[in-house]
């Protein structure tokens, strides 16, 4: 039997586009693949996650009709299965999450999804009824299981996941239903968003359940970006062999595509490429680096496109963030369509401004001075009675950040260009960042990423150009010199902060193993150094609650990915 995977990327709410994609991968299929069953991932139809939406009842209509007309449009010779929004009666919550197969018109079978997540970014609790059972599709003389997104990755199995599910986890397992109930395969239909290394464990997970059943695992993922989530695709096929089950089939990571995997011909295992050693200073590999690259890439793209802009801008301070930004940027939308504005005061080095030309120049993109000098100068006259002549502290700091970020939000509202903000995440968590100043933005793309990890990409690009015969993107100079806010004399980001090495493994220790100050400690690290850090990270979530999205490329982000409360007392440090 021949199953095509179509792994694409779905515009939340649009219904229209979304069904003329599928209609069209469809016919498609048919004549290029031949397939016996195309497959499309898990609400495909409205894009995922469609969140409050589910609470508009035009959008539910919107739904029905799209189904209704897809019924007609697929052709009627193929059998397709797809994920909608599925009306539910007889109980409190009147929607679910169900994917079915349509076929001469018909909608001939339909499975719900049963583990609803309500954990990171995700709340289908929420909205949608779980599954009260779980059967087969008879089909070509196959018995197909569907376990739909979660239903395939049960806590149990992967204990360092931090899924949550409505009901205990213990009542039900899916796929341990549908194996015992005979299936000869299982389908794997799902929305599971991107992080560093987690391909790896969707496959491992995938082989322990192919094992178990003795039967094939199709992974069919979307692939695109939606708000904050990056959907890396790399869907895949794992059949079993003679000794072990082995991964036999992978779709590309990071873009739409249709495979196709006969299981009539022969298991081949394939091998994916072998990771090298991690790229100092982060515990990442080069390959790894690589996936992020592509995943956040791939973020500022469909983030732009989905929100309707073409174009999109940065201040370029000749620090190693904005040089990453412009990058990723540059890589997203194109050199012609990035714009880039250096705007000195009285404390910006000559080098800094040199290393944002240099960096321009590279990319070939646009870049101009904008100086802030006499903007400062007359809001500090303006001020100066109010200050009471007060000495120099952070108060002039942050109104130099302001003024460069009021000058950013005007060049956006007279062009329509999207504002990239560039801070990471070593800042966020300890508040080194001003609100109304560097934080202006639509997006944040290294949001995600401690300050090792930007060293470690910028220093994997450049590396990468150099294997591949080009020359240095990212000048040396920036990645070299200490890293600075250029806001008073001579600081330096250590003025303020610990060493970053020190500061992000902490960090690690405390927002992703939840780990106790006293925890923390017994690992080695110094108690007032970690006192220090876990009490300016909750002192800082205000200015987080008011941030730009982030792109998620973690299993623990800022926003929605860690909901906290502002007001709190700081009971970790007692």
């Amino acid at each position: 039997m021949r199953y095509t995977i179509a792994q694409i990327d779905s515009v939340i709410g649009d219904f229209s586009a979304n069904a003329k994609k599928i209609a069209a991968l469809a016919k498609q299929a048919l004549q290029t693949e031949k397939p016996d069953l195309l497959l499309f991932p898990e609400l495909a139809l409205c894009g995922y996650p469609p969140l409050a939406l589910l609470d508009q009842p035009f959008f539910l209509e919107k739904n029905d009709e799209a189904l209704k007309g897809l019924r007609k449009e697929l052709p009627a010779n193929l059998a397709v299965g797809l994920g909608y929004i599925a009306k539910n009666t007889g109980s409190e919550k009147h929607l679910t999450n169900a994917y079915g197969i349509i076929h001469e018109g018909k909608i001939i079978f339909e499975q719900r999804k049963t583990l609803l997540p309500s954990y990171d970014f995700f709340d289908e609790v929420h909205y949608f009824e779980t599954a009260k059972s779980r059967s087969l599709f008879d089909f070509c003389g196959e018995k197909i299981g569907f376990a739909i997104g979660e239903d395939f990755c049960k806590e149990s199995v992967i204990p360092e996941s931090v899924i949550q599910f409505q009901g205990k986890i213990d009542d039900v397992d899916p796929i341990d239903e549908l194996l015992s109930a005979g299936a000869s395969i299982i389908c794997v239909p799902s929305c599971s968003p991107f992080y560093v290394g987690k391909a790896d464990n969707r496959i491992h997970l995938a082989k322990q359940y192919a094992a178990k059943g003795n039967v094939p695992i199709i992974y069919l993922n979307t692939a695109g970006a939606n708000d904050s989530m990056i959907f890396d695709g790399a869907s895949f096929v794992i059949a079993p062999s003679k000794d072990h089950p082995v991964l036999t089939m992978s779709a590309p990571a990071f873009e739409e595509s249709l495979v196709t995997w006969d299981s009539s011909v022969p298991v081949k295992e394939i091998h994916l490429p072998q990771k090298t050693e991690a790229v100092s200073p982060s515990t990442l590999s080069a390959e790894e680096l690589d996936d992020l690259e592509s995943a956040l890439v791939l973020g500022i793209k469909c983030y732009m496109q989905k929100c309707g802009f073409t174009k999109a801008h940065l201040g370029l301070s000749g620090g190693i963030d904005s040089a990453l930004v412009l990058y990723l940027a540059v890589q997203a939308a194109g050199k012609d369509n990035i714009k880039n504005f250096g705007m000195p005061s009285h404390f910006s080095s000559e080098g800094s401004k040199d290393d944002a030309r240099e960096l321009a120049k590279n990319l070939g993109c646009h870049f101009e001075i904008l100086p802030i000098t006499s903007m400062y100068d007359s809001f500090m006259k303006t001020l100066s009675g109010v200050f009471e002549h007060r000495p120099f502290d952070t108060t002039e700091e942050n109104l130099q950040a302001r003024i460069r970020g009021t000058l950013m939000m005007a060049y956006s509202n007279k062009f329509n260009s999207m504002l990239l903000t560039t801070g990471n995440k070593s800042e966020f968590a300890m508040g080194y960042c001003t609100l109304y100043g560097d934080m202006n933005g639509a997006l944040a793309p290294l949001g995600d990423l401690f300050k090792t990890e930007v060293f470690a990409l910028c220093k994997r690009i450049n590396q990468r150009s150099l294997e591949q015969g080009g020359n240095i993107i990212i000048p040396e100079s920036i990645i070299d010199k200490p890293p600075s806010a250029e806001l008073r004399p001579n600081q330096k980001d250590q003025d303020s902060l610990p060493p970053y090495e020190v500061l992000d493994e902490i960090l690690r220790l405390y927002l992703y193993d939840d780990l106790s100050k006293q925890e923390i400690v017994r690992r080695g690290w110094d108690e007032e150094l970690v006192s220090r850090i876990i009490k300016t990270t909750a002192r800082s979530e205000f200015k987080r609650r008011q941030a730009a999205p982030v792109l998620k490329v973690s299993k623990k982000a800022f926003g929605l990915g860690r909901r906290m409360p502002i007001a709190r007392y700081i009971y970790e440090i007692d």
